[in-house]
């Protein structure tokens, strides 16, 4: 018994697959692909997404410590709280809330302030760890090893520098003829302070990333901007910043967000104080969520506005960088 193949007419568009049977032959013939994969989305679902959603789900509610569900000894009380819709959002956006908006001008003031001296100093020290340089792996490893630290250890040791009886600081300042200074008690003395220590955390990453950067622009082009008479500025300018864009657009962008989001400097440097003077929004949302009657609701409606944020700075950031690569490029 044979059979004949029906080939379709000449010029006749084939028959299209069905998105089922597309679907099922992907699946069997990328398994081993979608089995790598798998893992992966679980995690992403359950520490991400499902956190993400509920928290979105919260914030469109009044809950807080007193109606939401809680076990006492043996009684269980249930939950009590209630869907509420924007109202949060109103809240917080129109300042009936009260703490939005000077927390978020401070969260600017502090991310602008660690971003440009992470992305100044980490450059002058790329640049300078990038010459022929006696020593320069010592060099490299004691510039590293801040980033090394783990942030509370950093926080609480720089808690004892800052100490204004006997801190090294104000030690320091005493020697030199100056007048003790209030570093963690006097708002802006705080706020100094804070900056102080992200930045000092912070500068070896920048550094290590735009190193890296560095090494990959071509000897090439320096060689011929100063056969062209070019000045140690002008080759900066016209060969160093342009050849670390690709680089420098990616580290600017996580630095901003998690400067953005930098909960373990303030929380344990500071607490927040004093009086609230350095709580930027994650440290304010979480001390709704944790300090006095908890108010999830708020904590959830202060998380959701900072993801916002985020995510729209991170889309025209993006952009923004795309259009410039595209003008280098014509």
């Amino acid at each position: 018994m044979t059979t004949t193949a029906v080939r379709s007419p000449a010029g006749a568009a084939p028959t299209p697959v069905p998105p089922r049977g597309r679907l099922r032959d992907s699946a069997s013939r990328h398994w081993y692909a979608w089995a790598m994969v798998a893992p992966v989305v679980v995690v992403l679902a359950v520490l991400v997404f499902y956190p993400l959603v509920q928290g979105v789900y919260l914030s469109l509610t009044n809950a807080n410590e007193m109606n939401s569900a809680r076990t006492i000894g043996v009684n269980e009380i249930e939950a009590t709280y209630e869907f509420v819709g924007l109202r949060n959002y109103i809240d917080v956006l129109s300042g009936v809330e009260g703490a939005f908006y000077s927390r978020f001008v401070w969260t600017l003031v502090w991310t602008v302030a660690c971003v440009v001296l992470h992305y100044s100093l980490g450059l002058g020290l790329a640049m300078l760890l990038n010459r022929a340089l006696r020593g320069r792996s010592v060099y490299r490893m004691l510039l590293i090893l801040p980033w090394a630290v783990p942030p509370f250890v950093a926080a609480f040791a720089w808690r004892l520098m800052f100490n204004t009886e006997g801190g090294v600081l104000n030690s320091v300042l005493n020697a030199l003829g100056f007048a003790s200074v209030d570093w963690l008690g006097d708002p802006t003395a705080a706020k100094v302070a804070v900056i102080l220590v992200n930045v000092w955390l912070g500068v070896p990453f920048m550094m290590v990333a735009l190193l890296g950067g560095l090494q990959t622009v071509p000897k090439d082009l320096y060689e011929a901007a100063e056969v062209d008479g070019a000045t140690p500025w002008q080759r900066f300018r016209a060969v160093t910043l342009p050849g670390l864009r690709p680089v420098s657009g990616t580290v600017i962008l996580l630095g901003t967000i998690w400067t953005f989001n930098q909960f373990a400097v303030i929380a344990m440097l500071t607490g927040g104080g004093p009086g609230g003077a350095t709580n930027i929004l994650v440290t304010e949302a979480y001390d709704r969520a944790f300090q006095g009657i908890r108010d999830y609701a708020g904590a959830a409606t202060y998380g959701a506005l900072i993801a916002s944020m985020l995510v729209v700075f991170a889309f025209f950031y993006r952009r923004w960088l795309d259009r410039q690569s595209s003008e280098v490029l014509s």
